[in-house]
């Protein structure tokens, strides 16, 4: 079994079209585990890594997918991510249990929209990764401009590790400014690197380059910082040192180049991955120990340890369920039965297997810092497993909440069932697709990420479970929210002879800001036992079931925080029943006098287009109630960044293509929810109850 200081665990995040799945099928070609290159889109099989046949068709990443690759004498997992927003849960599952990532960028866009939400990402689990700039070949690239792109927008610390020898056209290789040496990149396939002298055309530049590598470095480096101010030469394994140590500690990312379409650079990069990225010995990984009331406990990577092991993606299969797991500490056995801390049940473990894509190979073990699956186990995405007589708990990953919903119905009544097995497999599989039922209709709701998300599975139900079904308009999650504060006052009393209910709470219902990160908070003032303390989390509580739907329009209440300042109990007829009863009061008292507003989601939209087209797309972006945030030019295309209104982007895809004649594209993502115009709110609320109460008469 390979040892644990030879495994690196990274995954390939990016922007959408940036490269990741063609930079994924350079790195499976160059380490030998496939002996053709397939290319994402045209003719072919399509990339090894989009083994769904909708991804081969649309050419996007749509799942994420996992693979093992050896290169030199490391084991690389590799979990290639989607671009697209509305598949961002893969990318926040994946980067939950890896230990290092790739964040590639495109030589012209840049960072850009979603290169802005998987930075946010990987901060969030704290992932040190390497930058690659990607398609150098291409007209415009400048990889200067987007390594200053990634100081000024994400803040940062880049330090370019390479140099390129040309770009666009004439991109013919890189500048190590470690070594100081030039790679060529020769062969059909990029296959032989030649290592060289830099030309003395590149032979400033590169000084200079190099100078301020050192420079950078040498702050986080004592005795670097020595011998440069004593003017003597440093040694290469004391930079890669450096490099390896910034890296790993989040204070650098360093930045490297090339063209995975043209295969040049990828061989550094994997040297970069092997060298700088760590193993999972180097990660400090916590778990919460149950026993100890959520104890942080620090996870230690030896194999006789007591297993802890975390389930982080599921997919249902015709012949059961594939579990995706990282073990963290101890041993995985093929046969043995191992606790599920969420449920308490033991289950037994019948088969483990490596992936690759969508092939597999049967394993007896896995180890500390393997990414392996099991097969045929019942469990949920987030699960922890352990050996007997450990309590532990690994931190979920963080999933957002959805921004579109739409009606699905069967055509025919012999489709009802197979739609019914498609929505629990798809809402098993990804958390942010959620399935609920309309009580007034009876309709059947899918809520997701966007048009793209909800498209795709209804797509896969037409396809994998031969289920025809008809869609109802796209609806938006409104919420309601306070805006301003409001006290309350409420008394809960009931006799009905024998013992009766009494629950008195006083407080204020107060706005959160627009940035907390949390929709609800509670916050206890009562002092001198006005309300017995046993009685306090029914308050909470109460509070809480109340915030499902808002009197405004029946959406979900949002952006609260509820201060339980005072109150009264009655010795005999208070109780947990009626505290909670007096809760619910006093939030709808407390809300009805908040001022009460509605709010919507509010997408940040990036478009790349033709100058020539850019008038017309800004002019159609404001009659969206579109803001425009920021225009920049490059080369002949403009990129416009807005924020937008969801309820006015359905069909933009349609739209974005007349407006420039099929040349402009655009990313969508979620920003944040914005209190909608009074005139615009009246619609809302009116079209809403007028559904309503259409509804209660049928």
């Amino acid at each position: 079994m390979h040892k644990i200081k030879n495994i690196r665990n990274i995954g390939i995040s990016a922007h959408i079209d940036s490269g990741k799945t063609t930079l994924t099928e350079r790195i499976l070609y160059y380490a030998g585990r496939i002996h053709r290159m397939q290319e994402v889109r045209g003719s072919g099989d399509g990339a090894t890594m989009d083994f769904m046949e909708l991804e081969r068709e649309r050419g996007i990443t749509i799942a994420s997918a996992a693979t093992q690759v050896q290169w030199e004498d490391k084991t690389v997992n590799i979990i290639d991510t989607p671009g697209h927003v509305d598949f961002t849960v893969e990318v926040e599952r994946s980067l939950r249990v890896l230990d290092g990532a790739i964040m590639i960028l495109c030589s012209v866009g840049g960072v850009q929209s979603q290169s802005v939400t998987v930075d946010r990402q990987m901060k969030r689990y704290k992932v040190p990764r390497i930058a690659f700039i990607n398609k150098m070949d291409r007209m415009g690239a400048d990889p200067e401009r987007v390594g200053k792109d990634m100081a000024e927008k994400l803040g940062l610390n880049v330090v370019p590790i390479q140099l390129n020898m040309g770009a666009g056209e004439d991109f013919a290789g890189v500048i190590d400014l470690v070594t100081m040496k030039a790679i060529f990149f020769e062969g059909d396939q990029g296959e032989d690197m030649k290592v060289t002298d830099i030309p003395a055309e590149y032979a400033d530049a590169a000084a200079a380059a190099h100078q301020d590598m050192m420079d950078s470095l040498s702050m986080f480096n004592d005795d670097m910082m020595e011998l440069m101010l004593e003017d003597q030469d440093i040694p290469v394994e004391m930079i890669h040192d450096t490099i390896t140590t910034t890296t790993q500690s989040l204070e650098v990312v360093p930045l490297m180049m090339g063209t995975a379409f043209k295969n040049k650079g990828i061989q550094p990069a994997l040297d970069a991955i092997c060298r700088y990225l760590p193993n999972p010995a180097e990660c400090v990984n916590t778990a919460m120990d149950n026993d100890k009331d959520g104890e942080e406990v620090i996870l230690s990577v030896k194999r006789d340890d007591p297993l802890v092991m975390m389930v982080f993606k599921i997919v249902d299969e015709t012949f059961g369920q594939l579990n995706y797991a990282r073990i963290y500490q101890g041993t995985v056995e093929k046969g043995q039965s191992y606790y599920n801390t969420r449920t308490g049940k033991k289950t037994r473990i019948g088969r483990i297997v490596q992936m690759h894509a969508d092939d597999r190979e049967d394993v007896p073990t896995a180890g500390p810092g393997d990414i392996v699956a099991l097969v045929g186990v019942d469990c949920a995405s987030g699960d922890t497993f352990c050996s007997e007589g450990t309590e532990y708990t690994l931190e979920s990953m963080f999933v957002a909440d959805p921004v579109i919903s739409l009606s699905v119905i069967p055509k025919a009544s012999k489709d009802q069932d197979s739609m019914a097995k498609a929505l629990n497999r798809f809402m098993k599989e990804d958390p942010t697709f959620r399935v609920s039922t309309d009580e007034e209709t009876g309709q059947t709701l899918i809520a997701g990420m966007g048009e793209l998300h909800l498209d795709v599975y209804v797509e896969r139900m037409r396809r994998e479970y031969n289920c025809e079904i008809e869609v109802g308009a796209p609806n938006v999650s409104y919420r309601e929210a306070p805006s301003r504060e409001a006290a309350f006052d409420y008394k809960h009393k009931k006799q009905t002879g024998g013992s009766g209910q009494y629950g008195h709470v006083v407080g204020r219902l107060i706005p959160l800001p627009d940035d907390a990160e949390e929709t609800y908070e509670f916050e206890d003032n009562v002092s001198g036992g006005r309300i017995p303390r046993e009685y306090i989390p029914a308050c909470d509580k109460g509070f809480q079931s109340v915030m499902k739907e808002g009197p405004v329009a029946g959406y979900p209440i949002v952006g609260v925080k509820m201060a339980l300042d005072d109150g009264t109990y009655h010795n005999v007829d208070s109780s947990e029943m009626a505290f909670r009863a007096a809760a619910r009061g006093g939030f709808k008292q407390g809300f009805e006098r908040s001022k009460p507003c509605l709010l919507e989601p509010i997408m940040m939209v990036e478009i790349e287009t033709p100058e020539d087209y850019q008038g017309p797309i800004v002019g159609d972006l404001n009659t969206r109630r579109g803001l425009i945030m920021a225009t920049e030019s490059r080369d002949n295309y403009a990129v416009v960044r807005a924020e937008v209104p969801l309820a006015n982007m359905f069909g933009y895809a349609t739209i974005i293509r007349s407006l420039s004649k099929g040349m402009a594209t655009f990313t969508m993502e979620m920003s944040r929810y914005a209190k909608v115009p009074n005139s615009i709110a009246t619609e809302i609320i009116t079209t809403r109850r007028e559904q309503r109460e259409a509804k209660s008469k049928k």
